[in-house]
Parts: structure tokens; C-alpha cells; sequence
């Protein structure tokens, strides 16, 4: 014998908020080396180890690469059209980033070096910024 619809109604408004409820994302380990203290998902550092890390929480636009930077970069994309590391390879493919050899972690001078810039695709800039965020040089 079927259920009557009062009994299915209320059923299905039990489901609803049991499926509509999920769980929060569970806390997570702080980014600084050495460091287990645990915040919330989406915060790379605890209070502690915050202000070591200003690249890092500070907007790309406050770190210098505003409509000044996009305009230097493509100056310099137009003279430098190449990948450097894929012309290591024997291969010509047209470079889309411009990359800081040496990572200027907020300094001013190291920044607007253009000796300190090299010409990259997006494949190989994403590389080296990934390993160098893996294993990034702290000095205090």
C-alpha cells in the first residue's frame, strides 16, 4: 500500500535539509616550514607567520604588477619574443610572461631590473614560479 502524500511530503523535507547541509572543509596546517599550527581552509598562515609572508597575502596589484608593470611587460615581450628556456631546446616558441630571474619578494629595485627579467611561456614560467614557492628563500 503506497504512503499518503502527507507522510511522502514530510519525507522529502527531511531530505532535502540533510542533503542541502554539507560539512565545512576541515582546517589546515600552516604553509610556514617547521610550523602545525591549523587554520581555517583558504588561509595559507597563522597570526604568527603572517607577516613573513606579505608577497603572499598582499593583492598582485599592491605587489607592483598594476597598469605600469602590464605595460613594461609588454614592451618587453615585443623585443624579446622567445622563450628562453625552450630556445635551450633547440625550440622557438613565443613567450608570454615575464619573469624576475632573481625573485625581488618586494624589492623595489630588483623589480623594475630589466637585467633581472627573462622571457618565458607560460608552460616554463609556471614551472619555475612552482618550484620556487615550493622551496622559497627566507631571510629575516
Amino acid at each position: 500500500m503506497p504512503l499518503p502524500h502527507y507522510i511522502v511530503g514530510a519525507l522529502l523535507r527531511t531530505m532535502k535539509t540533510e542533503v542541502t547541509s554539507m560539512p565545512s572543509r576541515p582546517n589546515t596546517p600552516c604553509r610556514h616550514p617547521g610550523c602545525a599550527m591549523l587554520v581555517p581552509y583558504s588561509t595559507k598562515y597563522c597570526d604568527k607567520h603572517r607577516s613573513l609572508h606579505p608577497e603572499e597575502t598582499r593583492s598582485a596589484g599592491n605587489r607592483g604588477y598594476g597598469s605600469r608593470w602590464n605595460k613594461a611587460r609588454k614592451r618587453y615581450l615585443e623585443t624579446h619574443p622567445l622563450c628562453v628556456e625552450c630556445m635551450k631546446q633547440g625550440r622557438y616558441v613565443k613567450a608570454t610572461d615575464v619573469d624576475h630571474i632573481i625573485p625581488h619578494r618586494g624589492d623595489k629595485i630588483l623589480f623594475w631590473d630589466q637585467n633581472n627579467w627573462q622571457s618565458l611561456c607560460h608552460r616554463h614560467h609556471s614551472i619555475k614560479t612552482r618550484n620556487e614557492d615550493h622551496t622559497p628563500e627566507y631571510k629575516y
